[in-house]
């Protein structure tokens, strides 16, 4: 119903606000189980596309090779930072794709809500 129409759903009587809030609840709940599961590389697969979507608009055809690239890309810059930030040891990759990616999700949410 809501692929209708936010208002045409609250005239067929579903409580929109609630289903937003259940939706992106669920959204989170789901992101943080698949990141869990499959690790920094989850992670990546989620926040470049969105960069790149931000980056080149959302033509497919530039969209995928650019998100395969900016993939490949963030992974090695986020090793490089994982290898040199504290020089002797050396923190996991998916402590630096979860820096930045956590501001970056938490923007996506907060933009939609407004």
């Amino acid at each position: 119903m809501l692929l209708a129409g936010e208002k045409e759903a609250m005239h067929l009587g579903v409580d929109v606000p609630r289903v937003h809030l259940v939706v992106y609840i669920a959204a989170s709940v789901l992101t943080g189980l698949a990141v869990s599961v499959s690790g920094a590389i989850g992670y990546v697969g989620l926040l470049v596309p969105h960069v790149m979507r931000f980056i080149f608009g959302s033509d497919h055809r530039m969209l995928l090779p650019a998100a395969a690239f900016g993939g490949a890309i963030a992974v090695v810059i986020a090793d490089t930072l994982a290898r040199t930030v504290v020089a002797p040891a050396e923190l996991p990759v998916g402590v630096m794709t979860a820096m930045a990616g956590a501001p970056l999700f938490i923007y996506l949410l907060r933009r939609r809500l407004a």
